[in-house]
């Protein structure tokens, strides 16, 4: 099994700490769209924490962002772990001690070490210097001077430059010859929104001719994340990227951007006001796989979206291609709730159920009305060639771990489900 492109060392800690241990004061908020140095983390951490609000910058000084790195990774609460979609999801599957990853993003020294034994790094790879990613958390209540935050949340923030152009694309393609995977998972597209219009579309082209390259037996999963330039995601989205894809897995706010950015069903929602519902979610991914799925008049290969949200999860696939699909979506809705809690198996004493217990499963078409079965929680129904598997999620009430929630899920239902050789 194989893996790219996007790997880093997430250094965990209290955002306060770390900005007491720079020797910075408390500052009024400022939102800045790019951090160039400490006064700018200051304001915009201050501004985030203000508001509860999760967030994710580029600090664009290399020396500054190198000193706040060491500061923060050699604090005594910080905690180091495996980062990046692509990394975090070799991980999950390196848990399976029958599976060989192979993982191509710029991996430095104390990402070595954190990786496990079953996560094979090509020596083209190794850097001298790790990237790191500083995740600055804070807790409900908590304060900074003035600020109190209304909600427990992170800021995050790196100068992260080798995922950003997606560097290790080509070793990427250049190993599979020698290592002939059974899937291929991409990730870190959602990088490249730091890179010029230029250089971004330049490296678009060249990432597309590079998986281009990839037989095609091969099936490609490609996990997206957080986006917020509406035409990059358009053109990776029409002309690029999901045609040559088999299987993408997102959540809820990048299913709204993506029928935003391509004026698909319900793209007049600003946002969800509270648990997505299944209707509306149903009907964008309906039409992804109409629109931009597999079909007699079109060259495309995806067949396949795997959904996350907090309180469900939808497997949606074109008919013919997939199987076990039933297993694959309880499979990531089980992972969600240990991973969460950090046990091994569910406990029931920390957990509790947010899904709707009964729901529509459209809000365009004649929709059918399903009533949840605790005995048969896996519910599925169909719609023109395509099938939907919903699982409701045992939601962690006192979440250990959040970061990477969603590459684990995603990795657990790669992991089950079952593809048809066409």
């Amino acid at each position: 099994l194989s893996l790219s492109v996007n790997a880093c060392v997430d250094v965990v800690l209290s955002g306060v700490k770390l900005l007491e241990a720079l020797g910075l004061e408390p500052s009024d908020g400022k939102n800045h769209a790019v951090l160039t140095s400490r006064q700018d983390l200051r304001e915009a951490f201050s501004h985030f924490m203000e508001r509860g609000a999760a967030a994710e910058r580029f600090f664009s000084d290399a020396e500054a962002f190198r000193d706040i790195a060491r500061t923060a990774s050699e604090h005594p609460a910080a905690q180091l772990y495996v980062g990046g979609n692509a990394a975090l999801i070799g991980q999950k599957l390196a848990t399976n001690p029958d599976l060989k990853i192979l993982l191509c993003g710029p991996v430095g020294p104390k990402l070595h070490e954190l990786l496990d034994d079953n996560v094979v790094v090509p020596p083209e790879s190794m850097q001298e210097r790790d990237e790191f990613h500083l995740i600055l958390e804070y807790q409900a209540g908590e304060q900074w001077g003035q600020v109190r935050a209304p909600t427990a949340n992170r800021f995050i923030f790196s100068h992260d430059l080798s995922n950003g152009a997606l560097n290790m694309l080509e070793v990427f393609v250049s190993s599979l010859d020698e290592f002939q995977p059974d899937l291929v998972v991409l990730s870190g597209l959602h990088m490249m929104e730091g890179q010029s219009k230029e250089m971004r579309h330049r490296r678009l082209m060249e990432a597309v001719a590079s998986i281009s390259d990839i037989p095609t037996d091969i099936p490609i999963h490609l996990e997206l994340a957080s986006m917020t330039d509406q035409d990059f995601m358009s053109n990776i989205m029409h002309q690029q990227v999901f045609p040559l894809v088999n299987s993408i897995g997102l959540n809820e706010q990048e299913l709204l951007f993506l029928t935003q950015s391509a004026a698909g069903p319900h793209a007049s929602l600003a946002s969800w006001s509270g648990i997505p519902e299944v209707g509306v979610v149903s009907d964008i991914l309906f039409w992804i796989l109409k629109e931009h799925g597999k079909a007699a008049e079109r060259a495309s290969d995806l067949t396949r979206i795997h959904f996350h949200t907090l309180a469900y999860h939808i497997l949606a696939t074109v008919d013919g291609h997939w199987g076990n699909q039933a297993a694959a979506v309880a499979a990531g809705a089980r992972a969600a709730g240990t991973q969460a809690c950090a046990t091994d198996t569910i406990d029931t004493s920390k957990v509790f159920l947010k899904a709707p217990l009964e729901f529509l499963t459209s809000h365009t078409e004649a929709p059918a009305k399903i009533s949840l079965d605790p005995d048969k929680p896996v519910v599925q129904w169909h719609r023109e060639g395509i099938s939907f598997h919903f699982s409701p999620v045992l939601v962690c009430k006192d979440p250990v771990r959040t970061v990477g929630l969603g590459d684990a899920i995603s990795a657990e239902g790669l992991l089950y489900s079952e593809v048809y050789p066409q």
